[in-house]
């Protein structure tokens, strides 16, 4: 019986061989670059993730100069945030802050510049919907009326339809197009309503108001 069971093992370990012989350097290949498929993923993340932390550190820089109102520190951060760290979240939201900063200082030129580096290249979907809104104002400013609607053309994300709509009516108004602009207030009113009736009513109540205020007085001009 012993015998038996030693000729069955000596069977499979040739039969084992034979099998090595065939695929053993595919099996090698397919564990090697399983092997390095997890040590590139593995090495990403971390590479992510330091990104995220020095981004981070920059970021909260712009926020403090942000705060003191150093328009020059600002702009030289929003820059480098870009510059190196264009894949984070932190760089769309400094360049927001920004341009902010820059509409407060009356250089709207720049302030065109970061909110259309942030409508083009943020990682979130958000804050490109909020650039391209913000971009659409500073455009309305300066008078640039179809450059601004070209920016609201995009459909956004449910919580700026209202906005987009409302903006859109005042660049009518500022056209001198009164009848697209009572269109796009009744837009951005029934957004306003179903935004209202999706969640809390009196978050909406104000905004909606004052809307309501610049859809009727330009209807009593007409």
């Amino acid at each position: 019986m012993m015998a038996t069971y030693d000729l069955e093992e000596q069977e499979q370990l040739a039969e084992l061989k034979t099998w090595w012989q065939q695929y053993g350097n595919r099996v090698t290949s397919i564990v090697l670059a399983l092997a390095l498929g997890v040590a590139a993923w593995q090495g990403w993340h971390w590479w992510q993730q330091q990104q995220s932390l020095q981004a981070s550190v920059v970021y909260s820089g712009l926020q403090q100069a942000a705060g003191q109102k150093d328009a020059r520190r600002v702009k030289e951060l929003a820059g480098e945030l870009i510059e190196k760290y264009s894949g984070t979240s932190y760089a769309g939201m400094g360049a927001l802050i920004a341009a902010r900063v820059q509409v407060d200082q009356g250089d709207l030129k720049n302030a065109r510049v970061q909110l259309a580096w942030a409508a083009d290249h943020a990682n979130d979907a958000g804050l490109r919907a909020l650039a391209r809104l913000r971009l659409a104002t500073v455009l309305l400013d300066e008078k640039a009326y179809d450059e601004a609607l070209k920016q609201l053309a995009v459909e956004p994300a449910a919580p700026f339809a209202a906005r987009y709509a409302d903006v859109r009516g005042d660049i009518y108004v500022a056209q001198g197009k009164p009848a697209e602009a009572v269109k796009s207030y009744d837009d951005a009113l029934a957004k306003i309503d179903a935004a209202a009736k999706a969640g809390e009513v009196s978050r909406h109540k104000a905004y909606r108001e004052l809307v309501q205020t610049k859809r009727d007085a330009l209807e009593a001009t007409q």
